[in-house]
């Protein structure tokens, strides 16, 4: 009964920190398999092909970092969230730009990295059946199928990734602040988490390529989808 919700893997060296958050992701139905290395938890990812990770940043052996460069590289996008203590935003936008999906900064609530845990495997699971397909330029997107086509080409993007161009392409010509997609996509509202934001718009841009310009910045306020 314990792996009903799937197996969440845990990679965090501090292991108070990585018992705890085995203890709460238990309590709510989720397997949990830790390890304490980067380089045990990359294989443990490979070999498990767990629903989602947590990610330390800083870890012996490989770095959180760059085990999701890795995965992401293997076209594995398996949803992930890094864990962080450092105060410099430049690991936190590194850990984004790796093709991290969401961040948590320590201390935190064990409660409220659950609710994360959960937030992203609604994300990655989809939409109810029913949901339109959205239709913005060359670009093609398919909520059933968890499918972006630019030209007909098939685009590979990130749970987070996929919903935030979604969200754009649901309402074009609708222009959405940072922090309404904050809320909309992530699941939380906080003015410091709007760089969140801004990263992944830029990787959506570069993965979109020339269609990129359909996804427009509308200065002091935020952005939107418009052909």
């Amino acid at each position: 009964m314990t792996e009903a919700k799937g197996l969440v893997l845990v990679v965090e060296d501090e292991r108070p920190i990585a018992d705890l958050v085995r203890l709460y992701l238990s309590r709510d139905g989720f397997g949990v398999h830790v390890e304490h290395d980067g380089t045990a938890g990359l294989a443990a990812a490979r070999r498990l092909r767990p629903v989602a990770c947590i990610l330390d940043i800083a870890l012996p052996g490989l770095e959180g970092t760059e085990i999701v460069r890795r995965l992401r590289a293997e076209g594995d996008w398996t949803p992930v969230i890094f864990l962080t203590a450092r105060d410099d935003e430049v690991d936190r936008i590194l850990g984004l730009e790796m093709g991290g999906d969401d961040y948590v900064t320590k201390p935190f609530s064990p409660r409220e990295l659950v609710t994360r845990v959960k937030t992203l495997l609604r994300r990655a699971a989809g939409p109810p059946e029913g949901d339109k397909i959205k239709k913005l330029g060359p670009v093609l997107l398919d909520p059933g199928r968890r499918l972006v086509t630019v030209d007909g080409a098939p685009l590979a993007l990130t749970p987070t990734e996929f919903d935030l161009l979604g969200h754009l392409l649901g309402r074009p010509g609708r222009v959405f602040t940072r922090e309404e997609l904050l809320a909309s996509v992530w699941g939380y509202a906080s003015a410091a988490g709007t760089r969140t934001v801004d990263v992944h718009v830029a990787q959506v841009r570069a993965k979109l390529g020339e269609a990129a310009a359909l996804i427009r910045t509308v200065r002091g306020v935020g952005y939107t989808a418009d052909a």
